[in-house]
């Protein structure tokens, strides 16, 4: 079967177009998840405690509040 050019290039716009709608909503959680850990320091939290309730390793929660 012949390749269809029109098809593949119709495939690559639309395979292009969901990996950038997947991308701004992981972007967009990031922030909230930043926004959030910055919360409960401001509660109080550490970041050891901010890691063990969110499961991550506070060396990372670390980064996520320096914006990394």
């Amino acid at each position: 079967m012949a390749a269809d050019p029109k098809k593949a290039r119709a495939e690559v716009r639309r395979v292009q177009a969901g990996f950038e709608r997947a991308q701004d909503r992981r972007d967009k959680a990031a922030v909230v998840r930043r926004e959030g850990f910055e919360r409960a320091r401001q509660a109080g939290l550490s970041i050891r405690e901010i890691a063990r309730e969110a499961g991550l390793h506070h060396s990372r929660v670390a980064e996520i509040l320096e914006g990394k």
